[in-house]
């Protein structure tokens, strides 16, 4: 059975606080997750992989 990744620990694997996340769904800058049958967020490595790109993105922009 996968890891349940929940919202405040894969927050903390990203390196970003939990309310950041939640604002970032809430504005949707980043795709939502599955949720499991509480309707609680599920995350899977993909998901904290994909959203720590947008981090980094968003800490380190590219210069033009």
């Amino acid at each position: 059975m996968p890891e349940r990744i929940y919202t405040a620990e894969a927050a903390k694997k990203i390196g970003i606080s939990k309310a950041t996340l939640l604002r970032w769904f809430a504005q949707k800058k980043v795709q939502d997750v599955a949720r499991d049958v509480r309707g609680w967020r599920v995350f899977s490595r993909r998901d904290i992989g994909r959203i720590k790109r947008y981090a980094e993105k968003i800490e380190n922009p590219v210069s033009r």
